[in-house]
């Protein structure tokens, strides 16, 4: 049996549907105890129904880009380890690039199912899962003392100006973002920058063309957004600028 065959048994199936299944009970004992909690306030039961409706309603567009991300990976990881991460706590993006890496560090050449071993998928596996624990991890030891720093006030009743008032938190995402950003376009650059420094169309220049690409799409969501006030696009922006981002690979490939 093929390693591929082996990420998509029914064993794998049994082993990360029983988690995802143990994530979607914990929402609905969650769900049930938010609208008993809005009844016990005083909310309206046709008020709850249309938030619980307009909620779910919303949820549908961002989960087509988690489920562009599961058959992106599956291709190389199976179905059911892509599955059970962009389902719990995993992140799009963060996936595909800390798989992308992890499969590089392990020797190979890009992440695809013909390079695979049980030794690359069992590091891959395992930095996607520590990687990103920190977040939970971190939230529980200093949530609290977060909180009350946002939540300070002076001898007059006001709130105390700090680091955590003025944004410290968006601030921090976004420089990591920029960060990311960058490193992921220097790379594809220095692929079609030759020994002198000039540009060269003799590399493959095809993954800094898709993400020029996928950022001229988001920066037209993202205009429709503030300019337009078409809320919708919104929810919409991530997975159109992939969709748009893979058309434009597909499109551009034979030309490399």
């Amino acid at each position: 049996m093929e390693l591929l065959d082996k990420l998509n048994s029914p064993f794998m199936y049994m082993v990360c549907g029983s988690i995802v299944a143990f994530i979607g009970a914990v929402c609905v004992v969650f769900l049930v105890r938010a609208y008993r909690a809005g009844l016990a306030i005083g909310m309206e039961r046709a008020k709850l129904k249309r938030v619980i409706i307009s909620s779910a309603s919303f949820t549908v567009l961002p989960a087509l880009a988690i489920l562009l991300g599961v058959i992106a990976l599956s291709g190389s990881l199976g179905v059911p380890w892509p599955w059970l991460r962009l389902s719990v706590i995993g992140a799009l993006h963060y996936e595909t690039q800390v798989a992308s890496a992890a499969a590089e560090a392990t020797g190979m050449s890009s992440l695809s199912a013909a390079e695979m071993t049980a030794g690359s998928f069992s590091t891959i596996c395992l930095l996607m899962s520590v990687c990103i624990i920190w977040g939970p991890l971190l939230s529980i030891i200093f949530t609290k003392k977060y909180s009350g720093k946002l939540n300070e006030t002076d001898e007059k009743g006001e709130r105390k100006d700090n680091i955590f008032t003025r944004g410290f938190g968006d601030k921090a995402i976004t420089a990591m973002f920029i960060g990311l950003v960058s490193a992921y376009v220097g790379s594809y650059i220095g692929e079609i920058v030759s020994g002198n420094g000039r540009f060269t169309f003799t590399g493959n220049w095809l993954p800094l063309a898709v993400a020029i690409v996928a950022a001229a799409a988001m920066a037209v969501f993202i205009w429709l957004r503030e300019k337009k006030n078409i809320v919708w696009v919104e929810s919409f922006s991530i997975c159109g600028s992939m969709l748009i981002a893979m058309a434009a690979a597909i499109l551009l490939a034979p030309l490399v």
